[in-house]
């Protein structure tokens, strides 16, 4: 891979680039990182003839699960671990073809990204938070997120940990289950016109909601990062919205798109619309047929390219189900369940 690639990746402007840097990326990963050359191997994909976008295999978010998806001959400088609630469903383990099984990892019943540059990770949250809502340092950054704050291993937390020490605020911080000294935040915010963003766990916001409503001004953005975690009956995002919505006074509830095995993440400033930042972009699958696609406003599997999971896998069929707009726009419908699921019989079995 060429070594100037981590910075052309960030000046990425356009479709055309877009797509020619995509190609570069998959070629490299085609050859480079184990679990995806075997999993081209078992589908009898030839890399070298892959031309287009479309053309290119999205390898099942479930492999995650399974085996270390990282390029050879690089260390993971940080492991990112999922939740095991709210993360990739399990697929079907039956078929007789297998890949490689040297690279496992343990247990298997959670997600596991092996990120092998820390930077380029911080770099691409960095970028895209600036892109959509300006630099953290001009910002009261609040993070509402006790579930993950209650393990180790969260690329959620890792994010916002240097975003609120980008942010140099006092008041920034995380404010796990001291409500009431956040709403206290909230309200010296009202007064001093600061702007703030309040990103939680949905959960949480809703406990918040409940506990400390709070008319709050414009300056200040609520964000929710979805998932319940078990503790609440789950919200289609409408309900949640409206709830939130009336509960603190904003117009909208903005949100992230965001997993453990993105380096990127999509931003929603309302309705759930999610715009992606130019190093990032998806496809819709076929929920029948997952080599196939369908076209834009059409349901189906999100395969998300995220060309920031350089030395991973940049291209990933994800346990999504939503629809692509013709401006490049999103929008999350659910998630496939258990049964739902098809195409990942090249699992270990």
């Amino acid at each position: 891979m060429n070594p100037d690639f981590k910075q052309e990746l960030f000046r990425i402007s356009d479709r055309e680039t877009f797509s020619a840097a995509a190609l570069e990326v998959f070629h490299f990963q085609s050859t480079s990182v184990p679990v995806y050359r075997d999993y081209l191997n078992a589908l009898k994909v030839e890399p070298e003839k892959v031309s287009t976008l479309e053309e290119i295999p999205f390898l099942p978010v479930e492999f995650f699960k399974s085996h270390r998806v990282i390029a050879e001959g690089m260390e993971a400088e940080e492991v990112f671990e999922s939740s095991g609630t709210t993360g990739s469903t399990s697929a079907s383990t039956t078929g007789s073809t297998s890949v490689d099984t040297s690279a496992r990892t343990p247990g298997g019943t959670t997600s596991h990204h092996y990120v092998a540059d820390a930077a380029l990770y911080r770099e691409s949250f960095l970028r895209s938070f600036n892109r959509f809502y300006g630099s953290p340092e001009e910002r009261c950054i609040l993070a509402l997120l006790p579930s993950y704050m209650e393990r180790s291993g969260s690329s959620l937390v890792y994010m916002m940990d240097q975003m609120i020490k980008w942010s140099g605020h006092p008041d920034s911080g995380f404010y796990l289950e001291n409500l009431e000294e956040l709403s206290a935040i909230l309200k010296k915010r009202n007064s001093d016109g600061h702007p703030t963003l309040l990103l939680g766990v949905s959960f949480a916001l809703l406990e918040l909601a409940e506990r400390h409503p709070l008319q709050l001004g414009g300056h200040i953005k609520v964000m929710e990062t979805g998932g319940m975690k078990g503790r609440r009956k789950e919200l289609v995002r409408g309900e949640l919205h409206e709830i939130l919505t009336g509960a603190f006074g904003v117009p909208t509830i903005h949100s992230e798109y965001g997993m453990t095995e993105l380096l990127s993440q999509a931003y929603s400033r309302g309705e759930g619309i999610f715009h992606t930042p130019p190093w990032m972009d998806l496809l819709i699958r076929d929920p029948n047929d997952p080599l196939s696609l369908v076209g834009e406003g059409h349901t189906g599997g999100l395969n998300i390219i995220d060309l920031a999971n350089l030395y991973s896998c940049s291209f990933i069929a994800t346990g999504d189900l939503g629809k692509r707009f013709e401006d490049g726009s999103f929008e999350v419908l659910g998630r496939f369940d258990h049964s739902d699921i098809r195409g990942c019989n090249l699992l270990v079995s």
